[in-house]
């Protein structure tokens, strides 16, 4: 079983997404909702910290602060959407991986079940993926979507209609 992962998210639909999920893949999960959660939780130990860059009135600074102090530090899998991913990019950097909500629902399954994420090399914006619409915003080739987590995500949607 993976360590606990924290989510540092508010927004009800995905703090209710994501504990789902962490639920059927039998993952400890811990929600974070400012940085001094974020802080507190830091000190159990963490596999991995699931981060939402598009939380208005977040101090992001003391978020990645927490997170930036512990060493070793905790990898953070950002997540945007596509709209708000330029405005979003100077927080890109401080991630191992950015992802939109899109492929963040899609291989959350996978990510809760072995608790951690690939470290993504940077991306180049204007790269033939950037105009193909890829939504893995710090890589320019996506890794194949987990079978689980791509029918758990179909079968959530069939439910959202």
């Amino acid at each position: 079983m993976p360590d606990r992962v924290i989510a540092a998210v508010k927004d009800l639909f995905f703090v209710a997404r994501i504990r789902e999920t962490a639920r059927l893949a039998g993952t400890p999960l811990v929600f974070a909702r400012s940085p001094e959660e974020l802080a507190t939780a830091l000190s159990g130990e963490t596999s991995l910290v699931l981060m939402d860059l598009t939380t208005p009135g977040w101090d992001y600074a003391a978020m990645f602060g927490a997170l930036e102090g512990r060493q070793p530090r905790v990898p953070v899998l950002g997540f945007t959407t596509h709209v708000l991913a330029a405005q979003t990019k100077p927080l890109h950097g401080r991630c191992d991986r950015v992802v939109t909500r899109e492929t963040l629902t899609q291989e959350l399954g996978s990510i809760l079940q072995h608790g951690r994420i690939t470290a993504k090399d940077s991306p180049d914006p204007n790269s033939s993926s950037a105009a193909s619409g890829s939504s893995d915003l710090t890589s320019a080739a996506n890794d194949r979507p987990d079978p689980l987590a791509h029918a758990q995500h179909a079968a959530r949607h069939v439910d959202d209609k």
